[in-house]
C-alpha cells in the first residue's frame, strides 16, 4: 500500500534553480526599462514646468 503525503509545495522562481537565468534577466531588464521610462517622463515634465519631484527631501517635507 502506497503511503500518502501532504500537498506538494509550489515552487517559487527565485528559490530554485529550475528557472532559467534569461527569464530572470528579462524581468530585471523590464524593471529597469520601466524606471528609465519614469525618469524620462519626469524630465520631460520638468522641462515643461511641471514639478513632480519628491515631496520629502532629506527628511523635510517640501512644498509642491
Amino acid at each position: 500500500m502506497a503511503q500518502r503525503r501532504g500537498p506538494v509545495p509550489l515552487l517559487r522562481g527565485r528559490g530554485t534553480a529550475l528557472v532559467r537565468r534569461y527569464v530572470l534577466a528579462h524581468e530585471a531588464s523590464r524593471a529597469e526599462a520601466w524606471r528609465q521610462r519614469a525618469r524620462r517622463c519626469t524630465l520631460w515634465l520638468a522641462v515643461h514646468g511641471v514639478d513632480v519631484g519628491p515631496r520629502v527631501i532629506h527628511g523635510v517635507e517640501v512644498a509642491a
